[in-house]
């Protein structure tokens, strides 16, 4: 007989540590307290493990099983969340995904991941079926929603018919529970393959580094939720029997925030700087009774001490945490606690609990504390690795440490800062746009020969995308409206470039790599004629 200690088998019934464990432990014990909220609907504990427990049973009749992928398609809502745990429950692997993207992209997802399931919401049940069709899935597709046609299966009424007791055997931790999505230099996403075991030991590692006091509990889940910062976020608050507060997907309302985070007593949240320097700005911000907030975070984008005394001066009775992570980390590595905000500025603080980082060169040596290399890392929330990519997965994991791209260093007090961003990669709106993706897409149309793409500054989002073009033809250079229609069915929206400069040649080093460095340049000196795209 295995030793379940070992992890060779599944946990015996109350034993487990998986996200659907943590909720149907709080159903037994404070059922009746709200576990979840968006909007106008609200679900005690008790009542969303039930409804966890039904859907669980509804694909698992469907033929979904332990180690299958369902695929997730929906805004900031409730059912997305109930897919997540029901799919946990289940033993199955759970697939968010990112509500911007169009169909073909969609269509990469379903193939790559080989789903057997898909639940989605009605406003993107157009969407997914066109990918579906693409990508030639042909298993169950459960609808959420008012407007649901009846062309697939209605997720309520499937619920209803539904068994509400689950009785499967129980899963082990270290078994996957998510592939999150995450674009590489490629130009493909690549999913990062995260364990029960991982997301579970990174909640308990920022709930060490924190020292959460008792009466932070109520967690506003602003980001959304198939990015890693929505999924993770969200787990202290979920496994101390918290309330979770989910903002609803759209346009971004500062004023409806600070209703938000006054009627509902948050007691922490996270945005990105442009979001707080727009909730700082709404009128009679000093009057509301804030009182609640104990923890405001950022990131995502840099920061200056202007911005830090704003955002400390709207929030007195909170600490102002900001920290450096990837999907692959399970989101944090380091994070800088409030009482340093200030005095470490541009830092991003020390490793959490359980993790191990380093700045090194290219042979993997430590570097000297203040000079720069790449941030590598390890831990037990690190990623088991990317799903059906073992060649990429042992160059992140080169050495036995996990490869950020990312370059930093670290101080003689033992801080950490970032001095450098992924290579190639663009961060708008809080959302991460890799080049490689949209040059693979430009340089596809006729009329373009070559690109290459560099941010542009933007009061707005931080940063948008700037394509340097060399046309095919001389004389029939391609026009910012083509690109633009070119990338409306390819692309999501906020991956199309937002600016087009046409060249004769690209810069490039001897070996033939194109120079980046030198675009930027002869961007901030005005050589490249920008039109608007």
């Amino acid at each position: 007989m295995s030793d379940s200690t070992t992890g060779s088998t599944p946990p015996l019934p109350g034993r487990g540590m998986t996200l659907a464990d943590q909720l149907a432990r709080h159903a037994r014990t404070v059922g009746d307290e709200i576990a979840f909220c968006c909007g106008g609907a609200q679900r005690t504990y008790g009542e969303i493990d039930e409804r966890v427990d039904r859907l669980a049973n509804a694909l698992h009749d469907r033929g979904v099983g332990p180690g299958d992928r369902v695929v997730v398609l929906g805004f900031n809502t409730l059912e997305v969340l109930e897919a997540y745990f029901a799919t946990g429950r289940l033993g199955a692997i759970c697939v968010p995904v990112n509500f911007r993207l169009v169909a073909h992209e969609i269509a990469y997802v379903l193939q790559d991941s080989g789903a057997a399931a898909v639940v989605v919401q009605d406003a993107l049940a157009q969407t997914m079926d066109q990918a579906r069709k693409e990508a030639g899935h042909t298993g169950p597709c459960l609808v959420f929603g008012a407007e649901h046609d009846g062309s697939d299966e209605d997720y309520e009424e499937v619920l209803r018919s539904a068994s509400p007791h689950y009785e499967g055997a129980p899963v082990d931790e270290r078994a996957p529970a998510f592939i999150m999505y995450t674009s590489g230099t490629t130009g493909r996403p690549k999913g990062a393959v995260l364990t029960h075991h991982n997301l579970l030991m990174h909640a308990f590692s920022v709930m060490t580094h924190l020292g959460l006091p008792p009466d932070d509990k109520v967690w506003l889940a602003a980001t959304p939720l198939f990015h890693i910062a929505g999924l993770s976020g969200m787990l202290p608050t979920l496994m101390r029997g918290g309330r979770i507060v989910v903002l609803p997907s759209g346009g971004f309302d500062p004023s409806g925030v600070v209703d938000l985070l006054e009627r509902e007593r948050v007691s922490s949240c996270f945005f990105v700087p442009a979001q707080w320097e727009l909730i700082c700005a709404v009128p009679g911000i000093a009057e509301r009774d804030l009182s609640a907030l104990r923890r405001v975070a950022w990131g995502a984008a840099p920061a200056t001490t202007t911005f830090l005394r704003k955002l400390i001066g709207a929030f007195p009775t909170a600490s102002v945490e900001t920290a450096f992570g990837q999907t692959e980390s399970s989101a944090i590595v380091t994070m800088l606690r409030g009482d340093e905000a200030l005095s470490r500025i541009g830092s991003v603080g020390t490793p959490l609990a359980n993790v191990e980082v380093r700045v090194v060169d290219e042979e993997l040596n430590d570097v000297p504390r203040g000079e720069i290399g790449e941030i590598v890392y390890r831990g037990p929330a690190v990623m088991a690795g990317y799903w059906n990519k073992p060649a990429e997965t042992a160059e992140a994991f080169r050495g036995g440490w996990l490869h950020s791209g990312d370059l930093g260093r670290q101080d003689e007090d033992g801080y950490f800062y970032i001095v450098d961003r992924k290579k190639d990669m663009i961060i708008s709106g809080g959302e991460n746009i890799y080049c490689a993706e949209v040059e693979n897409v430009l340089a596809a149309h006729p009329k373009v020969r070559e690109v290459a793409l560099i941010a542009v500054p933007d009061e707005k989002w931080g940063e948008t995308p700037l394509a340097v073009v060399v046309a095919g033809v001389e004389e029939d250079p391609p026009t910012p409206t083509e690109l633009v229609e070119w990338c409306a069915e390819r692309l999501a929206r906020y991956k199309h470039p937002r600016h087009i400069a046409v060249v004769p040649l690209l810069p490039r080093n001897p070996s033939g790599k194109v120079l980046k460095t030198q675009l930027r340049s002869d961007r901030e000196a005005g050589r490249l004629d920008i039109r608007q795209a």
